[in-house]
């Protein structure tokens, strides 16, 4: 009998070597790029935290490299002026998001805000959330959950705190304030800690949902890079994606369809949902139940973990620099005194207070990776030739640590955006991206992080737990949270003892 390949193993031989000529051909003038394997090309190279692999390899290929992850070529910015030409000369270029499974399926066939590429539909979402749901006025509108929320959050501290300090972990109290702020405000539901308005199994299931809704960026798709491995479902990740999406789609779709059957309860009337099957009713090609369903979707993702681990990166910079919380501590007791609680629109009279949340969202960029961009046509960035189809990622957590651009760019040094030189400063900071695609969220965000934190310098003192520096290295994840859950000593005040909540 003949020695044959049997064709089971030879189509796939052949589809590898096709593959491999075919990622070899590479264009002239390319970014410089390290050394790279056949098929896989860098993939081997991806270690956890990315954002510090990507800027160890800048540091030896320059400030902006090519990577390539299987099939797919990715160029890597990690300068501001480079930065800047993506977001100004190369701005519609780069408008678009990379196609991703995660992006097809759990993104409503990428009509999302997110994930939606550049066009007339993506311009309608713009202005949607940005006049509609995120303007001023709907944020004002609001603001009554925001000042609720944070009450509670700050009875919650004051147990057992008015007469000595005592211990307090705050990822978990930040992670449920962003939570129940962004569903109040999107559905007129809080689904975590006392008090809730909802019964215990709705809260329950709409908990693991909500975690996995915000979960789904660490989600992983090898066949998005090795096409070949579509053939299986590598680790299963197809069908977790899929089952996610409909469990997802209908959490999504009972919040509709109850805001529907309870048109007119005073407790949804200012939702968000409401104000969008309102205008559903008269423009209802503009506000389909898939267009809500999918902003619904984005800001979960995108509002609740960047906002709570920003909080939690700021008060361990505090607590590692007493100094500098102390100081903030005596500009609130300046400006506000001892007689009333701060209002959120005292905050930007608080100045200090200000630079220390700018200088963690440098420092600790809760976004370390700005959300990739895809260039719908062949561009050049800093020289050099940028393919369409290349995936641009700018490294937003080296620019913010750059020493061409910052004095001392390891310390923590609110002042440097006080006084004069401060508006330089500001147009150094990128964490909410940068072009047409920055985040619209940023005014929210802004917000939350500065009433939550007024609010808990003036009316508490706090300790670290022992005498030890707190741990401030960075896990992984597509946001950055600290590898350590931040626990702190707490205690009332004894001058706001009679403005804080007590029941």
């Amino acid at each position: 009998m003949e020695n044959t390949i049997p064709y089971a193993v030879l189509l796939p031989v052949l589809s590898l070597v096709i593959l491999y000529f075919f990622l070899t051909r590479e264009p002239k003038n390319l970014p410089p790029s390290p050394p790279s394997l056949p098929i896989i090309g860098h993939l081997h190279r991806l270690k956890l935290p990315l954002h510090r692999t990507l800027h160890s390899l800048s540091t030896k290929y320059g400030p902006i490299m090519t990577l390539r992850f299987g099939v797919r070529r990715f160029v890597v910015v990690s300068s501001l002026p480079l930065a800047e030409e993506c977001f100004t000369k190369n701005d519609i270029v780069l408008a678009n998001r990379p196609k991703l499974f995660v992006g097809e399926h759990l993104g409503y066939n990428y009509t999302t805000l997110i994930a939606s590429p550049y066009g007339d539909r993506w311009r309608n979402l713009r202005k949607i959330a940005t006049v509609e749901v995120l303007s001023s006025h709907r944020l004002n509108v609001l603001s009554h959950v925001r000042r609720d929320e944070v009450q509670r959050l700050m009875l919650r501290l004051a147990q057992g705190g008015f007469e000595s300090h005592h211990r307090v972990e705050l990822r978990t109290l930040f992670s449920e304030l962003a939570f129940n702020i962004m569903m109040r405000m999107i559905a007129g539901k809080r689904y975590y800690g006392e008090g809730l308005n909802v019964d215990e199994a709705e809260a329950r299931e709409a908990r693991q949902v909500i975690k996995q809704i915000v979960g789904n960026g660490g989600i992983r798709y090898v066949g998005d890079f090795l096409p070949i491995l579509k053939l299986v479902d590598y680790g299963g990740v197809k069908k977790r994606v899929l089952k996610l999406k409909e469990k997802i789609d209908a959490f999504m779709q009972g919040l509709i369809e109850e805001h529907r059957r309870k048109k007119g309860d005073p407790e949804l009337a200012d939702s968000m949902i409401s104000h969008l099957l309102r205008l559903q009713e008269s423009q209802p090609e503009d506000y389909s139940d898939v267009m809500i369903k999918g902003l619904v979707f984005v800001l979960l993702v995108a509002g609740t973990d960047t906002s709570s681990l920003t909080l939690e990166w700021i008060m361990a910079n505090l607590l590692n620099n007493p100094e500098k919380l102390k100081k903030a501590q005596n500009e609130i007791d300046s400006v506000i005194g001892h007689d009333r609680l701060v209002e959120e629109s005292d905050v930007s009279n608080l100045s200090y207070l200000q630079c220390i949340i700018f200088e963690t969202l440098r420092l600790n960029t809760t976004a370390p990776l700005l959300l990739p961009h895809a260039s719908s046509a062949d561009c050049t960035i800093g020289g050099y030739f940028v393919p369409r189809d290349s995936i641009v990622m700018v490294n937003a957590w080296a620019i913010h640590r750059d020493p061409k651009l910052w004095e001392d760019p390891l310390s923590f040094k609110p002042e440097r955006f006080e006084g004069n030189g401060s508006e330089k400063q500001h147009k150094l900071l990128l964490p909410f991206g940068l072009g047409r695609r920055a985040c619209p969220g940023a005014p929210l965000a802004q917000r939350v992080m500065g009433w939550t934190l007024s609010l808990l310098i003036q009316c508490f003192d706090w300790n670290r737990v022992s005498e030890e520096e707190i741990d401030m290295k960075e896990g992984p994840g597509t946001t950055m949270p600290k590898v350590v859950p931040l626990e702190l000593m707490c205690k009332v005040r004894p001058c706001m003892e009679k403005l804080v909540p007590k029941d």
